[in-house]
């Protein structure tokens, strides 16, 4: 299932649609190399505002529970 979400890091936001069972680090070095958002180090974290609680990098969005309209902060 895909799902719409913000994206946040020091580099800037973007709006993304993406598969749930992706992993989140996999979706940002995907960002990354297209350019939309270059950040220098990838972050390990992120925080989701929907759920108020941190989440992995290295789980799916699925795992983490994010769903579409969550916006995601990097904790860098």
């Amino acid at each position: 299932m895909f799902i719409e979400i913000t994206i946040k890091t020091e580099a800037g936001q973007a709006d993304i649609r993406i598969d749930s069972n992706q992993k989140i680090n996999e979706g940002l070095h995907i960002l990354n190399q297209r350019g939309i958002l270059k950040a220098k180090v990838a972050p390990d974290y992120f925080r989701s505002a929907m759920n108020q609680n941190l989440v992995s990098a290295y789980k799916t969005f699925e795992e983490e529970n994010i769903f579409d309209g969550d916006i995601l902060t990097a904790i860098e």
